[in-house]
Formats: structure tokens, C-alpha cells, sequence
């Protein structure tokens, strides 16, 4: 019979997988929060959801949820994403309606950067059930 610690044990073990947090702030695994919406496997069920999955999808250049997110009648034809651009965090600073039963709704947020903040208060609709951008109220950078 061996003479195995627990601490022996555990060397034979392999690291756990690193899951970071998602890029919009909840505190879920990327995989589990906007990955899902990303992915096409569900939508946001509000606004909020939609913004903060929106925002995930800027930190992670996903120009394609971006476009297919965006009301049909304010969507541009294409983005020019800055790779260079380094988003560090999501701040929801307020949401009227948006919730599953409402149609409209809007969410104002401040968005960080290196180098600085974007405040915006974003319009949101629903299309066939599903929640998508329309338009923004830009306030501008902020210190």
C-alpha cells in the first residue's frame, strides 16, 4: 500500500479550464452569458441583455451580431471595428420599459476604455419578437 498524502493526490490532477467572466459584467463565464446570443442559440429576452450582449460583441469584434442586431431601418451596410480599441468595461447606469413586456425601451450606459469613457442612452425596439438596436443619443466621451 502506498503512502500517498492528499497533497501528492493532487499534483496528478489537471489545472481546471480557465472560463473568464464575460466582457458585459454579470460575473457568468463568456460561454454561458453573450456567447449563447452570439452563437445564434437564444436571443436577449430585454434591452438590457441586448446592450450588454452588444457590447461583449464590440470587445470581441463580432461585427456580424452587430449588424444582424440592429433594426433594419438604421443598420449601415458595415463597421469599421478598431482592433486597437480596448474596451475595459460596461456600467448600466439606467433602463425605462425593455422588459419582456414591453416592444420599446431604452438603456443608458457608460461604456470604459483606455483612455477614457462613452456615455449613451440607446433605443431599442422589438422585430418579430426579437430585441434590436435602433439608434443612439450620443453624449460624447467623458473624462
Amino acid at each position: 500500500m502506498s503512502r500517498r498524502t492528499p497533497h501528492s493526490r493532487d499534483q496528478h490532477r489537471p489545472a481546471p479550464a480557465r472560463n473568464p467572466s464575460c466582457p458585459c459584467g454579470l460575473g457568468e463565464t463568456y460561454e454561458r452569458c453573450c456567447g449563447r446570443f452570439h452563437r445564434g442559440e437564444s436571443t436577449a429576452p430585454t434591452a438590457e441583455a441586448l446592450m450588454r450582449s452588444r457590447y461583449c460583441a464590440f470587445v470581441r469584434l463580432d461585427e456580424a451580431y452587430l449588424l444582424r442586431t440592429w433594426h433594419p431601418r438604421s443598420r449601415p451596410a458595415g463597421l469599421d471595428l478598431d482592433p486597437a480599441m480596448r474596451w475595459t468595461g460596461l456600467e448600466i447606469l439606467g433602463a425605462t420599459e425593455g422588459t419582456v413586456f414591453h416592444d420599446t425601451g431604452t438603456v443608458t450606459f457608460r461604456a470604459s476604455y483606455a483612455g477614457g469613457s462613452l456615455w449613451e442612452r440607446s433605443r431599442f425596439e422589438r422585430v418579430g419578437g426579437v430585441w434590436v438596436y435602433v439608434e443612439a443619443e450620443p453624449g460624447g466621451a467623458v473624462g
